[in-house]
């Protein structure tokens, strides 16, 4: 079609020098206009639109074909677009009772540029929070916290976690080899400046062997490879497990996830219920670790209405996980538990992670919020909240009545 639209050549092979790349040029933009034109005429955001009708996640609810052809052909400055971000959401419909967010952001830029999709995914999932006027807070300061010692009969174990995102880079299910390599280079430079209890080295998956990866995953130290759906749809896997790692202090109980399902995962841990303690440590490290990636000229993504930037929506604001190891025999069999854990705006899991159902009378319960209120604030409520199941329990022991709580407030008044 394009030799057919050009002429035949001119016998001056000077002139032919001459036109003949100008006519070629004319030629191609000529096809991809023509091409352009067949695309959208024939294949419009609305003839492009998933299939939602049998979906159950915050993506679905809040994207409609008015809505998708809006932004069906914006890209952020990397290159990240509207279906790579829902990818995820429409290959996994969800659980009928389980509502999962079915969307993940490529960068920083992407909560911005398809606004119009997250801002009612983030009002969904973080029960109403507004971002385009509510203010997000941010308070490190573990000398706040008060009745940060469990009942060690009870909790088993006590950790804090949180994700930091490096600005400048794509995040994980966006980003290039290169960039993921960068990651690992810049943390990695500056973990080497930690000092006295928060001291340690790196340990880069691709280095360990097989043993050691799966010591380290039964300890509760490591990530593994993705496997779930929800990830592998969202990219998350690429390239595994090129410059994924773990740093940790020498005594395991400061740890850093690097280049999981976020640029880094930051965790306190320790067995035990002494929650203060870890907070204190996860607030001192997670300072230090910050101002050692400054000094070398970069910063953690964040903005005063989502907080601090990171790959999924579910962990905007905080990031924070306040989780305890718990026993609760009795508690755990009562109706009223879901009712009081709901009412604490706290959520329960197995012991074995994400993903995984609770076995036996020992679960993992944390803070259900990221979003709106403060790391302190959260990590209180959490401190708060088992001990009040805590307390359940003992009275469950003695043939004693139990009371479901007045509902939490999330957010401040």
């Amino acid at each position: 079609y394009v030799n057919i639209c050009m002429p035949e050549p001119c016998c001056n092979s000077k002139l032919n020098m001459i036109l003949l790349p100008g006519l070629s040029f004319l030629s191609c933009f000529f096809f991809i206009v023509c091409f352009s034109f067949f695309y959208f005429k024939f294949f419009n955001g609305f003839s492009d639109y998933p299939d939602l009708r049998k979906h159950n996640n915050c993506m679905a609810s809040a994207l409609s074909p008015a809505v998708y052809a809006r932004l069906r052909d914006k890209v952020t400055p990397n290159n990240w677009t509207l279906d790579q971000c829902i990818q995820t959401g429409v290959d996994n419909p969800g659980h009928p009772f389980i509502k999962t967010v079915g969307c993940v952001a490529g960068d920083e830029e992407s909560y911005e540029v398809f606004a119009e999709l997250f801002d009612p995914i983030i009002k969904d999932r973080h029960n109403g929070y507004d971002p385009k006027i509510m203010i997000h807070p941010t308070d490190l300061d573990a000398s706040k916290i008060t009745q940060g010692m469990f009942d060690e009969n009870y909790v088993l174990s006590s950790r804090v976690r949180t994700g930091r995102s490096i600005r400048g880079l794509s995040l994980p299910p966006a980003c290039s080899r290169a960039e993921r390599r960068e990651v690992e280079r810049v943390v990695v430079m500056a973990l080497a400046g930690l000092k006295d209890d928060l001291s340690g080295r790196y340990y880069s998956l691709g280095d360990m062997t097989e043993k050691e990866q799966q010591q380290l995953i039964d300890d509760h130290f490591l990530f593994d490879k993705p496997v779930s759906p929800l990830l592998t749809c969202a990219f998350m896997a690429r390239d595994w497990p090129d410059a994924r790692g773990i740093w940790h202090n020498n005594e395991k109980t400061f740890l850093i996830w690097i280049n999981e399902e976020d640029h880094t995962r930051v965790i306190s841990m320790e067995k035990g219920g002494n929650m203060k303690r870890v907070f204190e440590r996860f607030c001192r490290g997670l300072k230090q670790v910050e101002h050692l990636i400054q000094e070398r000229g970069w910063e953690f993504m964040w903005n005063e209405h989502l907080g601090y930037i990171l790959t999924c929506p579910s962990n905007l604001g905080t990031g924070l996980r306040a989780g305890v190891h718990v026993r609760l025999p009795k508690l755990s069999k009562d109706s009223r538990f879901p009712k009081i854990l709901d009412n604490l705006r706290l959520q329960k899991r197995g012991t074995g992670g994400v993903d995984t159902a609770a076995t036996g009378d020992t679960f993992d319960i944390s803070n259900l919020d990221r979003l709106g209120k403060s790391e302190v604030e959260l990590v209180q409520l959490v401190i708060d909240g088992v001990n009040y199941l805590i307390d359940c329990e003992k009275k469950l022991e003695k043939g004693q009545d139990i009371k479901v709580p007045a509902p939490i407030s999330q957010f401040r008044k």
